[in-house]
């Protein structure tokens, strides 16, 4: 064979040599062979097993000790190796058996390799001996190459052992090994053609997907929306968010509820930029800062000479709004009077400057913010009942910062970075200093945390912010006042809570009367010693009064599980105060 590139070790010395021996695969037993490889090609399996399978059934049409079939990635490299008949004795690898100089004379020529003895040549030099060890003494080889489109993809090769070498043998042997190789090089074609178009349709599919996943809004994705300025990753404000997100959808008036300092203006915001009308005026109207006579001047406008210093027409705030949303903070301050005037307005969007005739209409999305009992008002006969059932189409409750205690770091972190921002500061808070804010009780909410940061960001001797700095370390905090208001019933919630955020109410207080009114057995009227208002472990003015008796608080504590933050809900008290209780009596805390 001119085509084939040899390699022989002739026998030498005296010795007689025997009869040739000829193991030539009949033409019909190659025939056959084929055509059981080729069934095995065109099943469908993954290229790995169906390989396996090829050099298995190769085994029992040639005579062979191991068969192996390697197809080689785009770098050269073997990516699939499938064997019959390997066996080892020290944990190699079949690969190992197969040079990559062989390899390499393969992919260049793609033309066949014919080793007579494995241990005499060149190419084995650094895999005889673990031919030697896995196949036998005197070993040959034939390798073909496996091409596809002219290009070579892989290799077929088989190891035999025989005391005599025959080279006319080798010529049958090679062209099974060729055709069986062409079948192959069009099976790993294919298989590959395959597998480039499933993972372009994969590609595609992915990019389908993020395409239609960035159309859907945010809350079906389960993200949270993009909202400026609201910081906080607790289920409380997750929830407000969700709701904000479903609600800004629809141009249902809107009624934000909370206490101050809980970011209604925010939320509110909130409900314009997560809008269809997000690109128009978003205006917003403090009702409390302004008198009645001011107030439906900047609401409804005014003609020129319409009042004394009315030099010009001046358009009002319902104008300014028309498109986008309107925001009227602490509507619940408003006068009866001006409530009535307001429901035009709302009901069919029509109303006249003041001191003029012409009706002017427009369209604007309400957003109402209260801290008032509405529904108080409304029984007490301030607040217009009709007015109540217009603004309170969707209400949505906000929760106070002691409600969502895992936002407090998120929060002052924040605050610490504008106030950075702002003063060109280092300030940073310890984990001491988070801890202390977090077991504050904040009456004040979001505003009352951001002025402690700031006041102690302020007056902090170094960048480090500990514990000792802020002014509840040294009994200095003024809250501590409003924290035994709210404790004793002062400072009741000024909002119902929904079901799932009201804490329960004391036990003592009788079925039928109202929470906010039932007497709470925190304090007594009669003040200790001077002496003692400054004890408390820095509660300062919030321990100037008698604190709930030593029974009271035991039974409080064990109906709690020895939880402090639900005993101080069932006695009516701050976390702070049974704290300073606990140590005030010398109680030990039992675990539970």
């Amino acid at each position: 064979m001119d085509d084939v590139a040899t390699s022989r070790s002739m026998p030498t010395g005296g010795l007689a040599v025997k009869p040739p021996r000829a193991r030539t695969p009949s033409a019909d037993t190659a025939l056959l062979g084929v055509y059981e490889i080729s069934k095995i090609l065109t099943a469908p399996a993954r290229l790995e097993q169906t390989l396996a399978n090829v050099v298995s059934v190769l085994s029992s049409f040639l005579d062979m000790k191991l068969g192996m079939i390697t197809i080689l990635d785009q770098h050269g490299n073997p990516e699939i190796v499938a064997t019959s008949g390997w066996i080892s004795h020290d944990h190699s690898k079949p690969i190992d058996t197969l040079p990559t100089k062989v390899i390499d004379r393969l992919v260049a020529t793609a033309m066949p390799v014919i080793v007579e003895d494995v241990t005499r040549d060149a190419l084995f030099a650094t895999a005889a001996e673990t031919i030697t060890q896995a196949v036998g003494a005197r070993v040959s080889f034939l390798a073909v190459a496996i091409k596809s489109d002219s290009r070579v993809v892989g290799t077929l090769s088989i190891y035999r052992t025989s005391e005599e070498f025959i080279a006319y043998t080798f010529d049958a042997d090679l062209r099974l090994l060729t055709m069986i190789a062409n079948l192959i090089g069009q099976t790993v074609k294919l298989h590959r053609m395959f597998s480039a178009d499933r993972q372009r349709l994969l590609n595609e599919c992915s990019t389908l997907e993020k395409a239609l996943v960035s159309c859907m809004p945010k809350e079906i994705r389960g993200e949270r929306p993009d909202v400026a300025g609201i910081v906080g990753e607790s289920p409380a404000i997750m929830e407000v968010l969700d709701t904000i997100a479903v609600v800004a959808k629809s141009n249902s008036t809107v009624l934000l509820r909370g206490e101050s300092g809980t970011g209604k203006e925010l939320f509110a915001r909130a409900v314009h930029d997560l809008s269809r009308r997000s690109a128009k005026p978003f205006v917003k109207v403090n009702c409390a800062a302004l008198p009645e006579s001011v107030l439906e001047s900047e609401l409804f406008g005014h003609e020129r000479g319409a009042f004394t210093g009315a030099v010009a027409q001046r358009a009002g705030r319902f104008e300014l709004a028309n498109g986008g949303t309107l925001l009227l903070d602490e509507i619940g301050e408003i006068s009866p009077a001006f409530q009535a005037k307001l429901l035009r307005v709302l009901q069919e969007g029509e109303f006249e400057r003041v001191g003029g005739a012409k009706t002017l209409k427009v369209n604007i999305r309400f957003v109402f913010a209260t801290n008032k009992n509405l529904e108080a008002a409304v029984d007490k006969g301030e607040f217009r009942a009709d007015l109540y059932y217009r603004i309170s189409v969707v209400p949505v409750f906000l929760p106070p910062l002691r409600e969502r205690p895992g936002d407090v770091s998120l929060l002052a972190r924040n605050f610490i970075e504008r106030f950075n921002s702002e003063n060109d500061q280092k300030h940073e808070l310890s984990a001491s200093a988070i801890e202390t804010l977090q077991r504050c009780y904040f009456p004040g909410n979001v505003r009352e945390l951001e002025n402690c940061v700031r006041r102690t960001a302020t007056l902090a001797r170094a960048e480090t912010i500990v514990d000792h700095d802020f002014a509840c370390a040294s009994g200095k905090c003024l809250s501590a006042l409003l924290w035994t208001g709210s404790a004793s019933g002062a400072f009741s919630r000024a909002y119902p809570e929904p079901a799932k955020m009201r804490a329960a109410p004391p036990e003592d207080i009788a079925p039928g009367r109202r929470a906010e009114t039932a007497p709470v057995a925190t304090f007594f009227d009669e003040p200790p010693p001077l002496a003692a208002a400054g004890e408390g472990d820095g509660l300062g003015l919030a321990s100037s009064r008698k604190m709930i008796d030593r029974e009271s608080l035991i039974e409080g504590m064990e109906k709690a599980a020895w939880v402090q933050a639900k005993a101080a809900r069932l006695l009516g008290l701050s976390l702070r105060q049974v704290n300073y209780a606990l140590k005030k009596y010398n109680i030990e805390i039992k675990r539970i």
